[in-house]
């Protein structure tokens, strides 16, 4: 299992991506400053860290610096919410493998990490791709291709996300605001209806033909996919 090491002071985007991370296999730890951060990743052994730019104790560009020092080799990309092209320079140039604007989709950040593991040799290239199932219906995380009883379902990007979410945690059940958080990554309103009209969208394409439904609505508490 790779090791992760989130460096980020805001403590609701750290425990997105921690539990991001989870659901992908990978470990990983939160180091909400700088200096303990730096402290961290020089006295453990991390496969790869993500770091944010503008922390407390010690910016992420000297972290950078110091953790290049004496660990050349480890991928470091890093997260702020600055997208100027002097920002780039100045984190690439302290020594980052990549970089990322906030606010980011987690898909984008996963896909980079693996492109950051893949490109140091700790990914092989031939077996990154994921398989998600339930009943006969399958997803391949790589292709983006969705299949069920055989015959390809086209979905959207946002029914694609918010599929993948349900088999990541087929058999329980998920409220409203985790799907509005983890989906859509926005503080949830409950006067929208935004959740409710993609669960539509994707029962008519996942259910609607078939006779088992997978997409089933807990009344209070919010949804389950399992086979019923």
């Amino acid at each position: 299992m790779k090791k992760i090491l989130i460096v980020e002071d805001d403590r609701r985007i750290a425990q997105n991506i921690f539990r991001g991370l989870a659901t992908e296999n990978f470990e990983a730890e939160i180091a909400y400053d700088g200096i303990t951060g730096k402290q961290l990743a020089l006295d453990k052994k991390f496969d790869l860290i993500l770091l944010d730019v503008n922390l407390p104790g010690m910016k992420g560009y000297d972290v950078c610096q110091q953790i290049r020092i004496y660990k050349p080799s480890i991928p470091i990309i890093m997260l702020t919410a600055f997208g100027e092209i002097e920002d780039k320079v100045e984190g690439l140039s302290s020594g980052a493998n990549d970089y990322i604007v906030k606010p980011f989709d987690f898909r984008e950040l996963l896909a980079r990490i693996n492109a950051a593991l893949r490109v140091s040799g700790l990914i092989n290239p031939e077996t990154s791709d994921r398989i998600l199932k339930i009943a006969d219906l399958e997803m391949n995380t790589g292709t983006k291709q969705v299949m069920r009883g055989g015959k390809i379902i086209e979905l959207t990007a946002k029914e694609f996300a918010l599929l993948e979410y349900f088999l990541l945690h087929r058999g329980r059940v998920v409220s409203k605001m985790d799907l509005a958080e983890h989906v859509w990554h926005l503080n949830f309103d409950p006067g929208t209806n935004v959740v409710e009209v993609y669960i539509n969208y994707l029962r008519k394409k996942v259910d609607k033909d078939f006779t088992i439904k997978l997409i089933h609505t807990r009344p209070g508490m919010g949804y389950i996919m399992k086979e019923e």
